[in-house]
């Protein structure tokens, strides 16, 4: 299984990975993924083995001859070709005109929610698979000091044009502290600078920067969160698949295909209605055009946390 992309491409991953152990409960289960995503993808994605892999560059050839290949990274000439490279006896992918291989197989449609995407993949390539199955368990071991119970503000994201302004967040952030609900801020190791800068705009002391954890330090403070506000980044699949409540902020993507389900109403997506580049170099107008008024409002509309136990989804 090739699906060497980021946390929220993992998280939105799983219910198709899960299906696949499911339909081959006998095979060496092998993902081709980051190993930073190893503990996850053992635990919750029912793989035997991770092999460290980024993007589009080749497979390990040691992994040739697989019984099935399958192709959960894209649509065609960039991730498909590295997967026949191994010769393996079936691939599932999706079919793509420049290479006959795959000729015969499911169509790729644009604008499909990326969870279903994956997973209808294996449905019309005779594998059931269920979309609903998102949810995963908080990793063993306590929660950071200050976690539970408190807001997480997730200020990052992939690129800056699905990051909203780190003062917008900062006021948030500061609200939130006035009603007296503890404040936690995540990020990466690289984005420690911009969870400090939303700190100190927020009036909040270093104590609450918990930037630059591990995943599994990360899904544990998340899952004992009372609730997140991020933007379109992985923090927001790991808020879906721990089930704490959250809003999430869209700019040039709609929420109708990297969104929250729209049936678990413990997540709120607000977006403006614009699509832009995912991409791009400057905060997306779209995302601009979301207020600090409209996501205090969403906070409010969030339902009360369910307490969860150590190591269980909500």
């Amino acid at each position: 299984m090739l699906r060497a992309l980021g946390l929220g491409d993992t998280l939105t991953g799983l219910p198709a990975m899960r299906a696949l152990a499911d339909a081959f409960p006998d095979h060496h289960r092998i993902v081709a993924a980051p190993s930073a995503f190893a503990g996850l993808l053992t635990r919750e994605g029912g793989a035997d083995e991770v092999v460290d892999h980024h993007g589009l560059a080749p497979l390990d050839p040691a992994l040739g001859g697989p019984d099935v290949a399958v192709d959960l990274h894209g649509r065609g000439p960039g991730s498909q070709p590295l997967l026949l490279a191994l010769r393996p006896r079936r691939l599932i992918a999706f079919s793509h005109p420049d290479l006959p291989d795959t000729a015969g197989g499911p169509q790729w449609l644009p604008g499909e929610h990326e969870v279903k995407r994956w997973c209808r993949l294996l449905d019309e390539s005779g594998i059931p698979a269920d979309p609903q199955r998102l949810a995963i368990k908080a990793p063993p071991g306590p929660p950071a000091r200050g976690a539970a119970g408190a807001t997480v503000i997730h200020p990052g994201a992939g690129s800056a044009a699905r990051r909203w302004p780190p003062e917008r967040f900062a006021a948030i952030a500061s609200s939130e502290a006035g009603r007296g609900r503890p404040v936690v801020i995540t990020g990466s190791s690289r984005e420690r600078p911009l969870a400090e800068i939303v700190a100190m705009a927020a009036g909040l002391g270093d104590g609450c920067v918990l930037a630059g954890t591990d995943l599994d330090e990360l899904a544990r403070i998340v899952a004992a969160a009372g609730r997140v506000v991020c933007g379109d980044t992985g923090v927001a699949h790991l808020a879906t698949a721990l089930g704490t409540p959250s809003v999430v902020l869209f700019g040039p993507i709609p929420p109708a295909e990297w969104g929250p389900p729209p049936d678990r109403r413990q997540h709120i997506a607000l977006w403006a209605g614009r699509r832009g580049d995912p991409h791009g170099e400057s905060v997306d107008p779209g995302l601009l055009a979301i207020t600090v008024a409209e996501v205090k409002d969403a906070i409010d509309r969030l339902p009360t946390p369910t307490p969860v136990l150590e190591g269980e989804p909500r």
